[in-house]
């Protein structure tokens, strides 16, 4: 039980792989506040975890809504006895590849997916501080580590969430480590269009050495380590998690 003892918040807990996050969390003994855009699927989340005999907390957020996140945090934190974990998990993705996307989806992936972790980190840190110290672990991608098909606002916020993460490691240390996770394409529910697409997979999957796409709990595994205390002296790192994509 890895996490026994650990108060943790998940963002994009209601779905992919911010919910199975949630889920081996409370399986390793953390209590688990879930969040996500969509309230309906985060207290499904909590009660799949209360189902099981976890303790869970769930709440409707919009991650870009600073004020909504500090509030979260707040609430999260007194009805679960504080916080020492975060996983910025919650994301989007262009509903097109476009070279070159429109100004209204430039912002909408930029400010999700890397203000949203800003501003998580931002409230959750504080309070982690206060509390004897906590970890931060962020979803990045290896498109933001190397460039690829998808469009140029996942890949520039994905690249800024990676760097992002080294600032805040700086910043925030010795009392809350930062770090990210950096997946290939994963099986969830975000990139089944993609996957759906024969010609499109074919094409990705002969750059992947290992042949296949990744599933969620193999994100979670890392997820799980560098949130634990057996990644106490590991601050900064941008893990890929990619069947090889980056090594090739």
């Amino acid at each position: 039980m890895r996490m026994t003892g650990k108060i943790a918040l998940v963002t994009g807990a209601g779905s992919g792989i911010g919910q199975a996050t949630a889920l081996r969390l409370a399986a390793e003994g953390a209590r688990v506040a879930c969040v996500d855009l969509v309230g309906a699927a985060a207290h499904e989340t909590a009660r799949i975890i209360e189902k099981v005999g976890g303790i869970a907390w769930a709440a409707q957020v919009d991650v870009t809504n600073e004020t909504a996140v500090e509030r979260i945090v707040g609430d999260s934190a007194a009805c679960l006895g504080g916080l020492t974990t975060l996983v910025n998990s919650a994301g989007v993705r262009p509903v097109a590849r476009d070279k070159a996307p429109p100004p209204d989806e430039w912002r909408r992936v930029v400010d999700v997916n890397l203000s949203g972790t800003y501003f998580m980190s931002r409230a959750a840190a504080p309070v982690m501080e206060a509390g004897g110290g906590g970890s931060i672990t962020n979803l990045a991608s290896i498109f933001g580590l190397v460039g690829g098909s998808l469009a140029p606002s996942y890949a520039a916020s994905k690249g800024a969430v990676v760097n992002l993460t080294r600032q805040m490691a700086l910043q925030w240390a010795p009392r809350v480590r930062v770090n990210c996770v950096c997946p290939a394409v994963i099986e969830t529910p975000m990139t089944a269009e993609l996957r759906e697409n024969p010609a499109w997979s074919a094409a990705v999957l002969q750059h992947y050495p290992l042949k296949r796409f990744g599933r969620p709990e193999e994100v979670t595994a890392a997820i799980l380590f560098l949130a634990s205390d057996e990644a106490a002296y590991v601050t900064g790192v941008a893990l890929p998690v990619d069947g090889g994509y980056t090594a090739a």
